[in-house]
């Protein structure tokens, strides 16, 4: 049987035992100009033929000039072989990154969904593995890991912030199958991302976009707007899903690479109201729906599922273009919803439910409520009034004063 299949089985007896003794190591100095001292002593580790041996280890503590004599190194080696020489100190398993990013996504990543496997095995091949590829996992600290952040100087910040998610995701699984006991992560320094635009429409624009696009587009836009879904959620709506007799939408799954998979997340699996007058144009909307094998509400002549990428490339940008509203994403809709409902005053447990966010999430109000041009012209407006009262109102203000006094007489 390979090593790396022997990787992830369970402790033998002898492999649990613990320490064989106290151990107080040794120090010596090295090199020329720059002195450093380096400790050395012996550890328990388990081998790929899962055998329990002790090997020895060599790690430098610091330079003649931290630790000016042999005893202050000497002090500092017993701080780091305190968890060894701990009573409860279990010998630790071996394996280099690849070896075991290859047992982790076998057991591991194989659980997740098609969308989520795909994107990590991308940048596991990509940047982890050929950085971190022959490293053990031991020998993983946090100045390697910072200095893997700063060889990704070229790559956008989000981008590397989700490199080291991955590589926490690795680690935690590291951590619970007792390959590693540090931590790496802890001080380490994230680049910021820069401010970021994210596109939604106003309420004259959204009402454009619905009423001009042509069928099915129009469908699919007005339901992207009146309940925020996400794109994969509204190529995978399926006829059974819609309950037109309670006005009343059911997000069961997604699309993915023509691929029907579960939602984002599960409180995405969510349930709720669409108005009358959807529900009045979903019904005329049935009435020339051609079936498909999927039941699918959107599908080809195949019948297979829409991609979202070529309903903007061949329907969406083109309709945007010709309105002179900038080019942008389905999720726009998305945002466009959030905003809507936030100038609505609707409840936040309402928006997270029709949003799928979790509960308590800050994304709903930081990332995807917007507020539009109107509601900023408005608050102006009413600062402009409380700041500068002599200001001579409008003519339309004087004419409401007007008639709220003819009112009161």
């Amino acid at each position: 049987m390979p090593a790396e299949a022997n990787v992830g089985t369970p402790f033998s007896v002898e492999a649990d035992v613990a320490r064989r003794r106290f151990q107080r190591g040794s120090v010596f100095l090295r090199g020329k100009r720059e002195k450093v001292w380096v400790g050395r002593w012996r550890e328990d580790v388990i081998g790929p033929d899962q055998k329990l041996r002790r090997v020895g280890r060599k790690e430098v503590l610091g330079s003649k000039e931290e630790f000016p004599t042999k005893k202050l190194a000497l002090r500092e080696l017993s701080i780091r072989l305190a968890p060894i020489n701990s009573t409860n100190y279990r010998a630790l398993r071996t394996a280099t990154f690849v070896q075991f990013v290859a047992l982790w996504q076998e057991r591991v990543l194989s659980q997740h969904k098609p969308s989520t496997q795909s994107a990590i095995k991308s940048q596991i091949k990509n940047w982890l593995t050929p950085y971190f590829g022959d490293f053990a996992l031991r020998d993983i600290n946090g100045l390697s890991l910072q200095m893997f952040i700063h060889s990704c100087a070229s790559r956008a910040p989000k981008t590397v912030q989700n490199f080291i998610l991955v590589m926490r995701m690795i680690w935690n699984t590291a951590k619970a199958w007792q390959y590693v006991g540090h931590d790496p992560f802890d001080g380490l320094v994230l680049p910021k991302p820069g401010p970021r635009r994210r596109f939604f429409f106003t309420q004259e624009e959204i009402q454009k976009v619905i009423d001009i696009a042509k069928e099915p587009q129009k469908t699919l836009y007005w339901l992207a707007a009146e309940t925020g879904m996400r794109a994969g959620e509204l190529c995978g709506l399926r006829i059974d899903n819609l309950d037109l007799e309670n006005c009343v939408v059911n997000v069961r799954q997604s699309v993915w690479r023509n691929q029907v998979q579960t939602p984002k997340t599960q409180n995405a699996l969510r349930q709720f109201a669409i108005s009358p007058q959807l529900t009045k144009h979903l019904k005329c909307f049935l009435s020339t729906w051609r079936p498909n094998l999927l039941g699918l509400l959107f599908a080809t002549r195949n019948g297979k599922p829409w991609a979202p990428s070529e309903i903007m490339r061949s329907h969406l940008h083109p309709l945007l273009d010709s309105l002179g509203i900038h080019r942008c994403g389905l999720h726009a809709f998305r945002h466009t919803n959030s905003s809507l409902m936030d100038r609505l005053n609707a409840p936040m447990k309402t928006r997270q439910e029709r949003l799928g966010h979790a509960a308590g999430s800050d994304l709903t109000m930081d990332v995807y409520t917007h507020a539009v041009s109107e509601d900023d012209r408005r608050i102006a407006l009413q600062l402009g009034e409380v700041l500068c009262p002599s200001v001579p109102k409008s003519r339309t203000s004087e004419k409401t004063e007007t008639e709220k006094e003819i009112t009161i007489q």
